[in-house]
């Protein structure tokens, strides 16, 4: 193993089977979050078997070789610590946030769920309702329909587009032997990232994985490689729902993570919709009247990336509200950001990054998203520099290209 000092209280190990532990220490706290990252998600499913990485996420906590799905649930609830896991396109996490001094029964709890899930049917005819009810409440909130919508929209054939969740369909058709599959493929040290930050120990950390046998373990196959990604669509979709709002996504592809772009590209969304000063906040809101919400939001993945803006208005305002938007996405396109305006939002994103990153939480989740996207890691001084240093004319080229009006996909969800 080959551990190296990254920053004065960071430090990366690299196994020979593929696993890399990270930890950061933060002096002045009580507690750890640690997590475990699997490079698997929906980005690497077929469309037959949408939603399986999701699902697997689910079941591996309904019990283990060792422990029933209470056992799993109690053993850091009752120390006072919290488990939890989401799936995104690209990877899949399970992380939990302790005491220090529970840093090894966290390690131990998780490593059981990701190595060891009993993947029993019987408990996957139970989760697969629990799954179509989470598919119910998306579908049930517009706000987050929209959303998928809108990817599905620009990506209607690439795994990029696909619901994380699956559809009723796809997980009605999920069984063990499917999950059981995934497992095998994926859930291999070549595959994983162990992260902490908060009150604990490097060389302990690496020696708590040891224990655990994440350093002896079956390195396993290469991580998948995600698909081609063909160009997005430019096009509107309108899509008939009997809602008190229309919802409305405007937005389009960008660039992968480890883009030069995305720092220049964060700027301009703080701008445009970053806050109660924004503004699309100031003109949509304060000015007309037009919505309650808008914002924008950006997402990097490891082939592309997008941006958009979202706004819930009245449908009789809808129009209105979209030429608004297009409108100032329009005067960034053509004019950019310079002097004050400039000098302003980098300020308010060096703001919002150095907030972002005052909890052990976060601070793992940072370290495990360098790891995953290949990116140099970067000192939070660093960071905050290299925004300082952001020329303007970088910014208004990136403005010129990605914020066209007709650059984009524009979905609405709601009553025509």
């Amino acid at each position: 193993m080959q551990t190296v000092k990254l920053d004065e209280r960071l430090y990366r190990t690299n196994a020979e089977n593929g696993v890399t532990v990270l930890s950061e220490v933060l002096p002045g706290v009580r507690s750890v979050a640690v997590g475990i990252w699997v490079k698997s998600a929906s980005v690497h499913e077929e469309a037959a078997k949408m939603g399986v990485s999701h699902l697997l996420e689910h079941m591996v906590f309904k019990g283990t070789e060792r422990r029933s799905a209470r056992d799993i649930a109690l053993e850091l609830e009752v120390r006072g610590g919290a488990l939890d896991a989401f799936t995104s396109r690209e990877y899949t996490s399970y992380q939990a946030r302790v005491l220090d001094e529970d840093l090894p029964r966290a390690l131990d709890v998780l490593t059981d769920v990701v190595r060891n899930p009993a993947l029993r049917n019987k408990d996957l005819e139970l989760e697969r309702k629990v799954v179509l009810e989470e598919i119910s409440t998306v579908e049930d909130t517009p706000d987050d329909l929209v959303f998928e919508l809108h990817a599905q929209t620009m990506w209607p054939t690439h795994p990029y587009g696909f619901s994380i969740l699956g559809t009723r369909d796809t997980v009605g058709g999920l069984d063990a032997d499917d999950l059981r599959a995934l497992h095998r493929r994926a859930y291999h040290p070549r595959h994983v990232i162990i992260a902490a930050a908060g009150s604990l120990n490097h060389e302990l950390l690496v020696k708590l994985a040891a224990k655990c046998g994440w350093f002896t373990y079956d390195p396993g196959p290469q991580p998948p490689a995600v698909a081609p990604v063909p160009a997005a669509g430019r096009t509107t979709r309108r899509v008939q729902r009997d809602t008190a709002q229309a919802h409305i996504v405007l937005g389009t592809d960008t660039f992968a993570y480890r883009d030069a772009r995305r720092e220049p590209l964060m700027l301009l969304n703080t701008v445009l919709g970053g806050g109660m000063s924004s503004r699309l906040f100031q003109r949509v809101r304060e000015e007309l009247g037009l919505a309650y919400a808008v914002s924008t939001y950006q997402s990097f993945y490891l082939e592309t990336g997008v941006t958009g803006v979202y706004v819930g208005t009245h449908p009789s305002t809808a129009d209105q509200a979209v030429e608004v938007i297009l409108g100032e996405l329009n005067t960034l396109a053509s004019a950019g950001l310079s002097g004050s305006t400039l000098a302003e939002a980098k300020q308010q994103l060096k703001g919002q990054i150095t907030l972002g990153l005052e909890s052990p939480t976060a601070r793992m989740y940072r370290l495990a998203t360098v790891e995953l996207y290949g990116e140099p890691y970067r000192t939070i001084d660093q960071l905050l520099a290299d925004v300082d240093g952001i020329p303007g004319d970088e910014v208004a080229a990136v403005a010129e290209e990605f914020f066209d009006p007709a650059r984009q996909t524009v979905v609405w969800l709601g009553p025509n």
